[in-house]
């Protein structure tokens, strides 16, 4: 749990003012709030002083110490080979959607070849691959069980030898389903073909070790545990071939230039750390208040329905559908209420269209039409999630009459 001096009538992110005295956020999946003992770390750092860590200077080379500490530091915690000839690579990026856009343009190589990816990724997945089409690469898409699960019996048919690169989500940004990594990266590994994984809902959340997963390179964005946001990375395994996106420095190797925010990176390493110490009570906590919110939502509304609630699940995301009422009516309706939520994905919130991650489970309209996603942070508490549930109900009813 996150601790620090923080008022219980907390401020969402972003400079949204709050719609009522105490306002509820529930859209952690967009963004989190900063841990205060991550600013502090942050806060130390500024004031240490450090200089450009590239400079060959004293203050540089005190920058360079700080940022390779975080690195390693980040590095063993996502299970990683860091203490010996071979290491992995973290490579830091702006966030998430940067470290996607390098793994999926930089590995795929530059002979056309398939490219394979899910039906419910990201849009930071699925809009280089629609790039990849037009450059006339054979972009194919995995189809999904009702529950939002990656069919393994469509992949293995999909799977052929001149298949470039697979990208597959760890766990879906918008209902929280978790795919089988594992397995689909043991199917490439024997095929010969790199495997990336957006792990960046997954990440601080549930345990994500690069080794362990197989995979050959993983994505993550700070800002979703409680980190800074501005700072991700990208995680490769030792010798594989990585085309930079950027050109103009020789920062990182190369594969991505530019100065290293070294007080981001503190930042995103503090986030890590603190996670990991935290991971057991943070994991029961998520899971017991979302499981408390779906309940109580269910008891006082019946026909609600828990999207992906048959699949395995991120233990601080929740989908759930109100038939009968309009999902960007009811996000309005409960932001006047105080209850900060989302219908989708943030990189999407302008659009008015049906989310594609439900349409792509195959799911009625009346459900996909009145979706709407709650997701949990580290600092949510009990008290905030009763009183969730039940402005959530009382809205419904509300637009129901």
């Amino acid at each position: 749990m996150i601790r620090g001096n923080v008022s219980r009538a907390k401020t969402p992110p972003c400079g949204m003012q709050p719609a009522v005295v105490n306002p509820i956020y529930l859209d952690n999946n967009s963004t989190t709030r900063i841990d205060p003992r991550v600013a502090e770390a942050m806060h130390q750092c500024y004031l240490a002083g450090c200089a450009n860590p590239a400079s060959q200077h004293q203050l540089g080379q005190k920058g360079r110490r700080m940022l390779e500490r975080a690195r390693d530091s980040i590095a063993h915690t996502l299970g990683c080979r860091v203490c010996d000839l071979h290491p992995d690579q973290v490579i830091f990026t702006s966030g998430g959607t940067e470290a996607n856009n390098l793994a999926i343009l930089g590995l795929v190589g530059r002979t056309p070849g398939r490219v394979i990816i899910s039906a419910v990724e990201h849009s930071s997945v699925a809009g280089p691959a629609l790039r990849l089409e037009r450059l006339g690469f054979d972009v194919q898409r995995v189809a999904v069980t009702r529950d939002g699960v990656v069919r393994l019996d469509h992949f293995r048919e999909l799977l052929t030898r001149d298949t470039r690169l697979v990208s597959i989500m760890l766990g879906n940004n918008e209902t929280g389903v978790l795919q089988p990594v594992r397995e689909i990266a043991s199917l490439c590994r024997s095929a010969g073909v790199p495997m990336h994984t957006d792990a960046v809902q997954a990440v601080g959340k549930l345990p994500v070790r690069l080794r362990d997963l197989g995979v050959t390179a993983l994505s993550v964005g700070a800002h979703k545990f409680h980190g800074p946001c501005g700072i991700g990375a990208l995680i490769v395994h030792h010798g594989t071939k990585l085309e930079p996106l950027l050109a103009g420095g020789l920062q990182q190797h190369g594969l991505r230039p530019g100065t290293e925010p070294v007080a981001l990176v503190v930042g995103f390493e503090k986030a890590l750390a603190l996670w990991a110490a935290e991971a057991y009570e943070r994991t029961e906590r998520l899971t017991r208040l979302r499981d408390h919110l779906e309940q109580s939502i269910l008891r006082d509304v019946p026909q609600a329905v828990i999207v992906g609630a048959g699949a395995p699940r991120l233990p601080h995301t929740s989908n759930i559908a109100l038939p009968g009422a309009d999902r960007q009516t009811l996000l309005m309706a409960l932001d006047v209420a105080g209850v900060a939520c989302s219908t989708g994905s943030a990189c999407a919130s302008g659009s008015s269209e049906p989310s594609p991650v439900l349409r792509a489970m195959g799911l009625p309209p009346e459900i996909v039409n009145s979706a709407l996603r709650f997701s949990l942070g580290a600092d949510s508490t009990d008290g905030e999630v009763e009183e969730a549930a039940s402005r959530i109900c009382r809205v419904f009813r509300e637009l129901r009459r």
